[in-house]
């Protein structure tokens, strides 16, 4: 890892968190008791269903279990002036990775065996910071109500009829928001804007053969014909259609905001004001 990488003491979620997001979960909050309601139907029982779901089913990383893995954990948690969750390391085709964090009690992190496979070292740790942008930002409540809703999407063919069109649409819209977030927390981690895009561009179209062989470069510029693509009123009406059902935005659009945000005051005066270099910290904090 970076040994000239810099901690952000004192770094909060208001510090970094995306316009979008804020605006999105204002909007959620307005909604009477939803927050509370969450709370209450999927707090508890969720939280000791998930834990033993993973202890049962998963590989707890640890010190002495895959400690590199767990290494790269410490490191961004030590970055994001954060405590670390539980990391789980889940055998899934599918890559993937999820958080879990509904009242601050045994929040976890969950890397699918295949999206770990087609990574390198420090692209894991980007999505490891980027999950725990979650933790960082408090979104468990709507994001548990994001993917659960998901979930019984695809269990559950009647799940539409249980939820209005519009609260659907707005609990989507939050997320899509949400991830912007995110992938900030995973560029504050790793303080290199070219791993968080070379994630986006594996995760668009990558494998355990293929990455290799992929040009962030090329990504890049793909990313910028997009974003011209959609600058008129058709567009813009395309894109919206394109991404109004998506739990993600595509990952050619978070490229580009990672793009500029890494070239912003903002995120240069985040590195400045809040930093302490992490090659002068003698051992781990002791959680």
């Amino acid at each position: 890892m970076n040994s000239q990488k810099q901690l952000l003491i004192g770094l909060t979620a208001d510090n970094f968190r995306h316009s979008l997001d804020l605006e999105a979960t204002n909007a959620l909050k307005q909604l009477p008791g939803f927050d509370i309601l969450i709370r209450s139907v999927l707090g508890s029982v969720g939280e000791q269903f998930f834990y033993l779901n993973n202890i049962a089913s998963s590989i707890l990383v640890g010190e002495n279990q895959l400690p590199d893995l767990h290494n790269l954990l410490l490191e961004a948690c030590k970055v994001l002036d954060l405590e670390p969750p539980q990391l789980y390391i889940q055998q899934n085709s599918v890559p993937n990775a999820y958080t879990f964090a509904m009242r601050g009690e045994k929040p976890f992190i969950v890397l699918h065996t295949s999206l770990i496979e087609m990574l390198t070292p420090e692209e894991v740790q980007a999505v490891i910071a980027h999950e725990l942008g979650h933790l960082k930002c408090e979104h468990g409540v709507y994001l548990t109500m994001a993917n659960v809703m998901v979930l019984a999407a695809s269990l559950l063919p009647t799940w539409g009829a249980m939820l209005t069109q519009s609260l659907q649409e707005r609990i989507l819209q939050w997320v899509r928001c949400a991830e912007f977030s995110c992938d900030r927390a995973a560029l504050l981690a790793t303080q290199n804007p070219r791993t968080i895009m070379s994630v986006l561009m594996k995760l668009a179209g990558g494998s355990p053969t293929i990455a290799p062989q992929l040009n962030l470069d090329a990504f890049i510029e793909q990313a910028k014909a997009y974003d011209r693509a959609s600058r008129n009123s058709l567009g813009e009406t395309l894109r919206a259609m394109q991404t109004s059902q998506l739990s993600h935005p595509v990952p050619v659009i978070r490229a580009r905001e990672i793009e500029r945000w890494s070239g912003s005051a903002q995120y240069q005066n985040l590195i400045q004001q809040h930093n302490q270099d992490l090659s002068q910290v003698g051992k781990w904090r002791d959680w």
